[in-house]
């Protein structure tokens, strides 16, 4: 599902904390020759030929969720797990998951134009000929035939509604047209529906995707002009999973609610139309020009209508329940069983899906492979490690959603981190997630290198997030190497780590590989296929090796670690800039009172630093500590992103409990910091403001209470 590309914060204060080039954060110096010699076997073992055939032989159907050919690939991959000595199951779920019946647009007047809503074959490609290929459609669209004028929105976004009405342009009744960028799908036609519209279309615009970025496919990896983005147009903003389970697992026989319930669903037609659909609408709108900022690629004057242009929309959908089919491995722990480590991401494709998911699918598999022949060589990891292929992501990241909410409790007891996928390409490495794991993950990037350039991926990390050459030529040095300002992207939403993190509080990561192109050019389109991805995607499939290894040595560490590799200094600076951020929009002057907040902020960086010594210390008697005592310990260290919760939820949307990060309110799987204050400072609602920042101040000082009693019990060590 993510298409965003992955940015990097600069906090404006450096961090000071250190790591050694040689050492491994969790390990004491005298496991960590051991510890290298296992990871050196893993490196050698994922192959870049073995990850090419399982993306080919995935991609060859469609296999949407809820299809036979869906399941078909989730048993698929089962019997590599199988095969290769794991212990793996599937979890079954069902869920509405709802396919198109009828689709039809046209214009009316002035001229009578029908689009014709299809993706042409390519001659190169030989599984866009497909004939059980997915019809170009949005899942959750609302059912509707109306005629209406046709009025141009730009991206559909909040301020594009403000200009229109700034200049007199009411959209009631009429048929919104928007462009995709901007913000999350689903956001363009729910502000349709709420500012009256009747129907909702979204065309993909050469300026973001087509030939006004490169030659378009197949000469050039963009989109062609009958290329269409498909997607889900559910109200994630809410809640993500079921429409009809919201907030419990949707089971075979469970309780679900009514279709007229479902709040997530929208209450009008939405259709998904590529430029050469939308062109002909465009040619003909007249009215006011529009402003610079909202003009496309394509050769026309871009209008927003005057009432005269007018499209008849007819959307039909059957709105049906389908089972949902999630690939679970399982390596046991030797040490601490009850403390996991789950590496995902999902299975399930609009259409071939060689990008969108199986690039990151693939990868994982060849994971899962490399680390059960690690198993078969003597390796055994401390903690327990879960390999999942979710289904159903792409309707709204259904699979995850409902295996979270079935098994929480135990989750929110065991699950140490979750590790997501997505779509991986060529490219530098991209790296989002809970602030007290960047030096966890700084170090991985240390310890591999680029398959093209031969140097650390530290290095381009360092690249990404603006650091000079000095701090990144010392990263493969044999020297101590400062963190500097490198930090992990918060995360929103937009793939399976959602319902982890931003419900259960469970500490995160997102791995991927790529560049600012990404998959454009044929995202949640038929021409996202095996010829795609191999001419343009990874050619080599070098940096789908890649980022298997990456997941494979962050679940090795993880696994093993006799201390669990949390850091909280990283953690500490970062909610400093999120609260100067916020003090900067403060539309309150002095009314918001921020001191408080900025004073248990001051005693976090205080208590995080102190922590720093104390585990550091630590790392030194671990060996000779009890296994309870450390089990417990652990416990502690990974339990403290629980109390970044706030038990309410986040106004009007109570599902997203997380108090640092969330996905924004108004802009969709875009991350907001501090969310719940921002949201309310940008509103311009004061109280609610004041109430926000209570409840994150008294979060913070629980998570520093938790800090301060796990850094007693490292000095008691």
């Amino acid at each position: 599902m993510t298409l965003t590309v992955l940015r990097f914060a600069l906090l404006l204060l450096p961090v000071q904390l250190v790591f050694s080039a040689d050492g491994i954060l969790g390990f004491p110096p005298t496991d960590t020759p051991k510890e290298r010699q296992w990871e050196d076997k893993g490196k050698e073992l994922p192959d870049s030929t073995r990850i090419a055939g399982y993306l080919k032989h995935m991609s060859l159907k469609p296999h949407m969720a809820g299809t036979p050919a869906s399941k078909a690939v989730a048993e698929y991959a089962l019997g590599l797990e199988k095969e290769w000595g794991l212990d793996a199951h599937i979890e079954q779920y069902e869920a509405l998951l709802p396919t198109p019946k009828t689709r039809v647009l046209e214009m009316v007047s002035p001229r009578v134009v029908r689009a014709k809503l299809v993706e042409p074959p390519v001659a190169e490609d030989p599984t866009s000929f497909d004939k059980d290929e997915v019809p170009p459609y949005n899942a959750y669209s609302g059912d509707g035939d109306v005629t209406a004028p046709l009025v141009y929105a730009n991206h559909g976004m909040p301020s594009d509604y403000e200009y229109l009405t700034k200049h007199g342009i009411d959209v009631k009744g009429k048929i919104v047209l928007t462009r995709y960028g901007g913000g999350w799908r689903g956001l363009k036609p729910l502000l349709a529906q709420q500012h009256g519209a009747v129907g909702c279309l979204i065309y993909s615009d050469p300026k973001e995707d087509g030939y006004y970025r490169g030659d378009v496919y197949p000469q050039g990896m963009w989109r062609p002009a009958d290329g269409v983005q498909r997607g889900s147009v559910m109200d994630m903003v809410q809640f993500p999973g079921d429409p009809l389970s919201p907030g419990w697992a949707s089971e075979p026989g469970s309780k679900r609610l009514s279709l007229a319930a479902a709040t997530t669903m929208m209450k009008i037609p939405v259709l998904p139309i590529s430029y050469g659909d939308a062109l002909p609408l465009l040619q003909e709108l007249s009215g006011p020009v529009a402003p610079e900022d909202w003009r496309g690629a394509l050769a026309v004057t871009y209008h927003i209508g005057n009432d005269s242009e007018k499209v008849h929309l007819e959307v039909e959908m059957d709105n049906s329940t389908h089972p949902l089919y999630d690939v679970i491995a399982k390596i046991p722990g030797s040490e601490f069983p009850d403390q996991w480590i789950i590496a995902g991401n999902h299975h399930d494709a609009w259409v071939h899906g060689a990008s969108d998911p199986l690039s990151g699918a693939s990868a994982l598999l060849e994971t899962a492979r490399s680390l059960a022949e690690l198993y078969k060589q003597g390796w055994r990891p401390k903690r327990t490690i879960l390999i999942a292929l979710w289904d159903g992501e792409e309707f709204g990241l259904i699979g995850s959603t409902e295996y979270v909410e079935k098994h929480a409790a135990e989750l929110t007891q065991k699950l140490v981190a979750y590790i997501n996928s997505d779509s991986n390409g060529k490219g530098q490495l991209g790296a989002g997630g809970s602030h007290s794991l960047e030096t966890f993950v700084l170090e991985l990037a240390r310890d591999l290198n680029d398959p093209r350039s031969g140097k650390s991926l530290a290095e381009g990390l360092r690249v990404k997030s603006g650091m000079n050459n000095a701090a990144t030529s010392a990263a493969s040095q044999d020297k101590k190497v400062p963190a500097a300002e490198w930090h992990l992207q918060a995360l929103g939403s937009g793939s399976d780590y959602t319902a982890f993190l931003q419900h259960l509080g469970i500490a995160s990561l997102n791995f991927g590989f790529g560049d600012e192109d990404g998959t454009g050019g044929i995202y949640h389109s038929a021409y996202d296929s095996y010829y795609w991805f191999s001419r343009f995607g990874d050619p080599n499939f070098v940096y789908e090796k890649e980022l298997s290894e990456v997941t494979e040595l962050a679940l090795l560490r993880l696994s093993g670690a006799p201390l669990l590799p949390f850091q909280f200094e990283h953690l500490a600076r970062s909610v400093e800039q999120y609260v100067g951020e916020i003090r900067n929009l403060n539309k309150f002057d002095k009314r918001l009172d921020l001191t408080a907040l900025e004073s248990e902020v001051h005693d976090l960086e205080k208590t995080s630093s102190s922590f720093e010594s104390a585990y550091t210390g630590a790392l030194g008697k671990v060996d000779g500590a009890g296994e309870a005592q450390m089990a417990d310990i652990n416990e502690r260290l990974y339990g403290i992103e629980r109390h970044m919760l706030i038990a309410a939820g986040l106004p009007r949307r109570p599902w997203f409990r997380h108090g640092i990060y969330a996905p924004g309110a108004l802009t969709g799987y875009e991350v907001k910091t501090l969310p719940g204050i921002r949201e309310a400072v940008e509103a311009g609602q004061l109280e609610e403001a004041r109430e926000q920042t209570r409840q994150v101040i008294e979060m913070l000082k629980s998570v520093d209470k938790d800090i301060q009693q796990t850094r007693t019990l490292l000095n008691n060590l």
